[in-house]
């Protein structure tokens, strides 16, 4: 299977380079200052579950794309979508698959209008990485889960191909029967975890420390309902385990939002929290008051504000 990473990024990175060890045949579609560091440094990742030095790995700029590829894994900043499918346009054929591991669900419609929705299959991967001053990606914690899937749930000959390709590749590769409720359980993770830690600056466990669980749980919550509304309500299993990991007390988890905001990048506070008041709103579920969700997201657009106005 030919596939092409869209970004060699931290997730990006993370992913090709494994499959790149395991003889996978992957190609690096990056901009020019990317390719001159892959070309000085090669791929560089540090993880407990092992470290990955691969010279010159396989790149290529948008406008030498050569031909189409059976597989795209899509690994940018939701804000990059609409730049990110102008750049892989050329390579998508007929029966291309990409596979998104971007945060929300809205992307989802995207890329159904600009290719096909025969071509898009859903994907999430649960990850914690980084990138440090040297531009060596770092791995965050232990887990290193890619899950994938038809949008219809189906099991068709071309999803397992997908699998094939993408087991015994360093990283656990699950086919999920469900990709959409899986997606939209982590997004309620991760707009959580962000929501809190970006618009607090602080750890959960800071925040716990601070008396902040009620509003940990009470953003859950509202995240959740968004969810059920949308006919994917959280597994009641899968949502103690997130009260569960969102308050644990001395927890050092931090969003990879509040990372940005310490570095005064851009955040994807718009697809992550955003997106779900917009949902909230239409589905008729909007308080009477000031919910954490309104003020996680207002915290965080102001910050984005700043950062344009500065």
């Amino acid at each position: 299977m030919r596939i092409l990473i869209v970004g060699a990024g931290a997730i990006g990175g993370y992913f090709g380079g494994r499959m790149l060890q395991a003889g996978r045949d992957v190609t690096f579609l990056v901009r020019a200052g990317r390719a001159q560091e892959l070309n000085r440094d090669g791929l560089i990742v540090r993880s407990a579950l092992g470290n990955i030095d691969y010279p010159a790995p396989p790149h290529v700029a948008s406008q030498a794309l050569g031909g189409r590829y059976d597989l795209i894994l899509l690994s940018c900043k939701a804000y990059d979508l609409d730049a990110a499918m102008e750049s892989f346009a050329a390579a998508v054929g007929p029966d291309t698959l990409i596979l998104p591991l971007l945060n929300g669900m809205a992307h989802l419609d995207r890329l159904e209008a600009r290719f096909s929705r025969a071509n898009v299959l859903g994907g999430q991967c649960l990850i914690s990485l980084d990138r440090d001053a040297s531009g060596a990606i770092v791995h965050l914690n232990d887990t290193n889960l890619l899950s994938f899937g038809e949008l219809d749930g189906q099991s068709s000959a071309r999803i397992q191909r997908v699998a094939e390709a993408l087991s015994g590749a360093g990283f656990e590769a699950s086919l999920s029967a469900d990709i959409l409720q899986d997606m939209w359980e982590k997004w309620c993770f991760i707009a959580t975890g962000a929501g809190i830690t970006g618009s607090m600056r602080a750890s959960i466990g800071d925040v716990l420390v601070a008396g902040g669980e009620g509003l940990v749980v009470k953003l859950l919550a509202e995240c959740a309902a968004v969810a059920a509304k949308a006919n994917h309500p959280v597994r009641p299993q899968v949502y103690e385990r997130f009260v569960k990991m969102l308050t644990t007390p001395g927890s050092k988890m931090t969003a990879s939002m509040l990372r940005d905001v310490e570095r005064g990048a851009a955040i994807e506070v718009e697809q992550v929290l955003g997106d779900l008041v917009k949902r909230r709103d239409a589905a008729g579920l909007a308080p009477n008051d000031l919910s954490v969700l309104d003020f996680a997201y207002t915290q965080l657009k102001a910050y984005e504000a700043r950062r344009l106005r500065g």
